[in-house]
Formats: structure tokens, C-alpha cells, sequence
């Protein structure tokens, strides 16, 4: 045999059973070991690699802290100010502007207009200004092993970014994103990453961090995976009298028509069909609430963030975004 196929042979031995050594030398958690397991005779991945990459976890208090006190817990009116204010505001009028031919595109191929496209960017990391500073491994480590409430999902989660790493060829130890393990420009979680992220560019790879093609293309194949109507309605403010319409606030399903919830006193001054599909949204106001029905996009925009709050953040941004540019282009004329 050639001495030096025979010398880098036994290199290539020899660093397999340190890695093998320095693996099982790792305390991991039982429940941390048993994830391994699965992962394992799951998805084939190498026991020792997954060892040491979980063996370097960091978990995070600060983390569980923060997943304690979501934005979506205050009121209304105090919610709104967060992303409806000048800045968030101009900010994706020169973000249309700079991109107007790749979300005209994308709106052609998926149907979802460009203000929505922009205000989800601009509510999530102010078009791409703050994308997170979390290890993401970090961040589905602590919340999957550490956070009972939600430790199904994020475990899940973890298992996702995993396979994600894996077939985007990305280091699993080096990406971060927000607390929750959001990624990117459009903070997609792992597994919607996989799923619906798009190489919008064409040039083999899905990057949400760098690529404005592949991030707005896949903001809109996002929507358009979870039924967006183009050119529909989101919302409508709502009137309402009496108190049998309080019974009927729903969360954000649409499961009544709006026929229904005339009888029980509530109306609404767009031309809406008596049988269409809405839900009743109530919010908290600095003086009194105010009332809106929610149709299909409404609970399109709540795929992306459960929250009634935010959903009704991304289409009020949206709004005034797509006011403002119209302002400023009828005066360039």
C-alpha cells in the first residue's frame, strides 16, 4: 500500500476514535441522549457529530424569560405604536421602492400584494435590520428541553433545524435568529422553512438571511400555502349595539357568517356577502375597544403569528405603507 494513502488511512482512524472519545466523554441529559436516539434511527444522522454539537448547548434563562413576556400580551393600544409608527412606515416605502420588480413578481406568481409582503418584513425584523442575535440551536435547545409549556413544539422544532441544516448545508452550531428560533429576514421557525421557503433566485439555495428574492418570494409562497385571496378583503371595521354580540368574538377562525352576526347587532359599511365567513375581533383601545370582522386573508396573516394583535399590526402597516408611497409618487408627478 502507498505510504501516504496508508499514512492519511490511519489519520483518518485515529481522529474517528478521538471524535468517539471526546463524544461519549459528553454528559448529555437522559432526555437529551434518548433526542440523539431518535434522531439516529430517525434520519441517519452520525451519533457522535450530534453528540458534540449538543454537548456545546448553551441554555438560555434569558431566553425563557423573554418567551414569558411576548409583545402579544399588552392591549391594543399599546401594542400598535411598536410597528405603526414613522419609522416602520418609510421604512417600507424605500423597501417597495427598492424591490418593486421582485415583489411585483412575486405577486404575480403567488398572488399576495406587495404591501403585505413588506409590512410582514418590517413587523419581524424591520426589513431586515434586526434578524436576531439567539444561537438558534441555543434558542430550540432550551425552550425543547427547558420550557415545559411548549416543549413538544419546539422539540420539533429542534428536529427540523437539524434536517434543515443538514439539506441546506448550512452549520447548525453558527446560525442565529430570535428567542423562539425564528430565522432570517422573514423569521421563518424551522420546519416553515423547509416547507415553505422558495430559491426565488435560482441559484440552488433557500437563503432567508441574504437573498431579498428568496426572502420575499417566500413570504409569498408562505401566504399562498395557507389560502391568501387575491384581491379580497382582510378586514372590516365593525358597529356594534346591544350585548348579544359578544358571544360571538371569536380568536381568529372565521366560523360565522356575517348575516348571523347582524341578528345580534353588529354591522360593517363594506359590501361584504351576507353568507361569507368572519370572525368577530374585539380590541382593546385606550378608552373604549373597537370592533372588526376578520375574513379569510385575516386568518391567513394569523399562519404567520397566531396573535390577532399582530395580524391586525401587519395589515394596518400595510395600510399605511401603501398610502404613503401613493402619496409620495402622485406628488413626484
Amino acid at each position: 500500500m502507498n505510504k501516504i494513502v496508508l499514512g492519511i488511512s490511519l489519520s483518518l482512524v485515529l481522529a474517528t476514535q478521538v471524535s468517539c472519545a471526546v463524544a461519549d466523554g459528553i454528559s448529555l441529559r437522559p432526555e437529551v441522549r434518548q433526542f440523539v436516539d431518535q434522531m439516529v434511527s430517525k434520519h441517519h444522522f452520525n451519533r457522535n457529530e450530534l453528540i458534540t454539537l449538543l454537548g456545546q448547548v448553551q441554555t438560555r434563562q434569558d431566553i425563557i424569560a423573554a418567551m414569558m413576556k411576548p409583545a402579544e400580551a399588552k392591549p391594543w393600544f399599546q401594542y400598535r405604536p411598536i410597528f405603526i409608527n414613522d419609522a416602520r412606515i418609510q421604512g417600507g416605502v424605500e423597501f417597495w421602492n427598492k424591490h418593486e420588480t421582485l415583489l411585483t413578481r412575486a405577486q404575480a406568481t403567488y398572488g399576495v400584494p406587495p404591501e403585505i409582503i413588506t409590512a410582514i418584513i418590517g413587523v419581524e425584523t424591520r426589513y431586515g435590520k434586526n434578524t436576531g442575535t439567539f444561537r438558534v440551536l441555543d434558542a430550540l435547545h432550551t425552550l425543547g428541553f427547558d420550557y415545559p409549556p411548549r416543549s413538544p413544539f419546539f422539540l420539533g422544532e429542534l428536529e427540523n433545524y437539524l434536517l434543515l441544516t443538514r439539506e441546506e448545508k448550512m452549520d447548525p452550531a453558527l446560525l442565529k435568529g430570535s428567542y423562539a428560533g425564528a430565522m432570517g429576514q422573514p423569521q421563518f421557525i424551522s420546519s416553515s422553512y423547509r416547507k415553505y421557503a422558495v430559491d426565488f433566485d435560482g441559484d440552488g439555495a433557500r437563503d432567508l438571511w441574504q437573498s431579498l428574492p428568496d426572502i420575499i418570494g417566500s413570504v409569498a409562497n408562505y401566504f399562498k400555502a395557507f389560502g391568501w385571496q387575491p384581491g379580497q378583503p382582510v378586514v372590516a371595521r365593525a358597529q356594534v349595539s346591544g350585548e348579544e354580540f359578544k358571544s360571538l368574538i371569536g380568536s381568529v377562525v372565521p366560523n360565522v357568517t356575517l348575516a348571523s352576526l347582524k341578528q345580534k347587532g353588529v354591522t360593517v359599511d363594506e359590501d361584504i356577502a351576507p353568507d361569507q365567513q368572519v370572525v368577530l375581533l374585539e380590541y382593546q383601545g385606550e378608552s373604549n375597544p373597537e370592533y372588526w370582522i376578520g375574513l379569510q386573508n385575516f386568518y391567513v396573516i394569523t399562519r404567520y403569528n397566531r396573535s390577532p394583535l399582530y395580524a391586525m399590526a401587519v395589515y394596518q402597516l400595510a395600510q399605511e405603507i401603501r398610502t404613503l408611497r401613493d402619496a409620495q409618487r402622485t406628488k413626484e408627478k
